[in-house]
């Protein structure tokens, strides 16, 4: 058990790097957009590649984030049963759902994203604008890499629910804990 532990606090560390990195490129986002609309309404300036742009940084910013949403339980989630179970059950629906749903739809994903990939990088796939962006191969690398972050966060939820549900208390107290609490259980053992 207590590998598990292990090994989901190294995939949570390198994800929560690779999220909190791509977090920043909101603001290379909102630059883009502030010039583009600026140069639009006053300098009577469109342009594809500014647009096109513009979903780019967008795409590069949710497929690097999105594993490190899934593992921050920051994801936007609907729940009119869960919140109403014990965290037993609430532990329980998380395996199943990483077990059933969350990693197979990763790993199909992933299955035909490669192939979707490999044909834009066959053909040296561009814009469909004369005025666009070159490469669109580049920005289609980005699908398959944010769901292989988002596979390993679903491995990380898996591991961290299988300690909780099947693990000794003393364990299952290290996992259930927050940040802050983990801050907090370090400082404290430093000054012991």
């Amino acid at each position: 058990m207590e590998r598990l532990i292990k090994i989901s606090d190294v995939l949570d560390r390198w994800i929560t790097a690779v999220g909190r990195a791509a977090a920043w490129t909101a603001l290379a986002l909102i630059a883009v957009i502030i010039f583009d609309v600026i140069t639009r309404r006053f300098l009577v300036l469109g342009s594809t590649k500014l647009q096109e742009l513009e979903w780019h940084i967008h795409t590069v910013l949710f497929a690097l984030c999105l594993g490190f949403a899934y593992i921050k339980d920051a994801h936007v989630r609907i729940d009119l049963v869960r919140e109403r179970c014990s965290q037993r059950v609430q532990w329980w629906i998380e395996l199943l759902g990483c077990l059933f749903f969350l990693i197979p739809y990763c790993l199909i994903i992933l299955y035909f994203a490669w192939d979707w990939l490999g044909r834009s990088l066959s053909v040296n796939e561009m814009s469909d604008s004369a005025t666009g962006l070159p490469y669109r191969w580049i920005i289609k690398s980005f699908i398959p890499l944010g769901f292989i972050f988002l596979f390993l966060s679903g491995i990380t939820v898996l591991l961290r629910r299988v300690v909780e549900l099947f693990g000794p208390p003393e364990l299952r107290e290290i996992v259930t804990r927050t940040e802050e609490e983990e801050v907090e259980h370090l400082d404290k053992v430093k000054l012991d």
